[in-house]
């Protein structure tokens, strides 16, 4: 179990823009943000960078990290990688040589669609469903926030979740073999960038957890380069013939694409976090076993409705299907009937224990009698109003030193009968605040 871990995120908190308003803390998932003095701030430990804290903020106090554009010119070889989302963010598109041929005129050497490593994923899973000797079902790799969900909060199913790259990083490997053989220039003068429709991919790229390093040297998002973009694409008067993917790869858009792409009835496709985390419980109670494969989006409609994108989900989601009737079925296929090794991962995915109240199991058992303590003594209500998520949330923080429960209002510190407050137990009232909790910042 990996206890040392460094933590890089790409969601980011604007603190002149919070207004303490606790919706995020209703939606993380994994019960990573809190509002403390009025401001929220995020656990890094906790965090998967899901991205559903910028989409549910009305403040816009939480945001992905940006980076300028002008960093495509450390490079002498620049490379775009497009994810298939990209194509449902334009009205009237039939043909995706518009959208590859603008990325060039913005200062690209060459692209290379994600949607084209999206089919050797899709042909690498169906060489891994015939192997009998892998647990059932299958969870798919592909959505970065899930599998970080998975390490943090379903342990257990590890075991489960496919070991082979997402198509981002398989199609920057394709397009940086492609450069180097073509160029003939050396590996660092090859700059690879993924055009990202989430965050959680943002940090995919930038601290990989089943690979020493990405492929990708750089990412921007879809929000962000589509206006540019765009303009580019009014002004074509010619296109080049530069896409390579068909039905298969450019449906992985959308929630229910990749599983399409295994050719199995006894599939499953989840999207939205709290759906997912609801198919994760029951698949963790062993409701789910005459499954082969399960397809797991944590945004809403699947990348289509990435925190990054311009387009509604469901208009993005239908361009995309009325593309797909201009394309083959599939134009890649692996070249061998055993999965690549260069898909594989090259570490084993690790379960993060952020959940566990402490180091030493009896320390642990006898926070977890407080905690529930605490919980029995709360009313239960999960408001929020206390800055965490739910009262099982606070009861944690307090037995962890980081809030009293005195920040719950239905309690005080002086018992005043028939006022509606209810008197704080002894052993939890707030002494004096603990430097942990002083200190405590994002």
């Amino acid at each position: 179990m990996n206890n040392q871990v460094s933590f890089f995120h790409s969601v980011r908190l604007d603190e002149e823009k919070c207004k303490g308003c606790t919706n995020c803390i209703k939606h993380c998932p994994t019960g990573a943000i809190r509002v403390r003095r009025g401001k929220a701030y995020i656990i890094k430990e906790r965090c998967i960078d899901c991205g559903e804290c910028i989409r549910i903020c009305p403040h816009h106090a939480k945001y992905a990290e940006k980076y300028p554009f002008d960093e495509i010119n450390q490079y002498k070889y620049k490379i775009a990688l497009p994810a298939p989302t990209l194509y449902g963010q334009f009205n009237n598109l039939d043909d995706t040589d518009y959208v590859l041929t603008a990325l060039k005129k913005m200062g690209f050497d060459d692209v290379c669609e994600v949607s084209q490593a999206a089919e050797y994923i899709s042909e690498a899973t169906r060489l891994a469903l015939q192997d009998k000797s892998r647990p059932r079902p299958i969870i798919s790799s592909a959505c970065p926030a899930i599998v970080r969900l998975i390490r943090v909060r379903f342990p257990n199913l590890i075991n489960n979740v496919l070991n082979i790259n997402a198509p981002m990083e398989e199609a920057a490997r394709i397009a940086r073999e492609k450069a180097k053989k073509e160029t003939g220039l050396l590996n660092d003068d090859i700059g690879v960038f993924f055009i990202t429709p989430c965050t959680a991919k943002i940090t995919a790229i930038k601290s990989p957890i089943c690979n020493i390093k990405s492929y990708v040297n750089g990412v921007f998002s879809i929000k962000d380069i589509y206006p540019v973009l765009l303009n580019h694409m009014e002004h074509l008067d010619a296109t080049e013939p530069l896409k390579k993917s068909g039905i298969i790869g450019v449906s992985w858009a959308s929630s229910g694409g990749e599983a399409a792409g295994v050719f199995s009835d006894h599939y499953l496709a989840a999207d939205g976090i709290e759906n997912v985390i609801k198919v994760l419980e029951e698949l963790e109670d062993e409701k789910l076993n005459d499954l082969d494969f399960i397809e797991l989006n944590a945004c809403p409609g699947g990348c289509v409705g990435g925190p990054l994108t311009v387009e509604n989900p469901y208009v993005a989601k239908a361009r995309i299907n009325r593309l797909r009737k201009y394309m083959p079925i599939s134009c890649n296929h692996l070249n061998t009937t055993e999965i690549p090794k260069a898909l594989i991962w090259q570490k084993p995915l690790e379960p993060v224990s952020v959940m566990r109240l402490a180091d030493d199991v009896r320390e642990a058992m006898v926070r977890m009698a407080k905690m529930n303590e605490l919980v029995a003594a709360l009313p239960g209500l999960d408001c929020g109003t206390c800055g965490a998520p739910s009262c099982k949330d606070l009861a944690e923080d307090i037995v962890r030193g980081k809030a009293s429960i005195e920040d719950c209002v239905f309690f005080t510190s002086v018992n005043t009968h028939g006022s509606g407050t209810i008197p704080i137990p002894a052993p939890f009232r707030r002494s004096e605040e603990s430097e942990e909790n002083k200190s405590e910042k994002d």
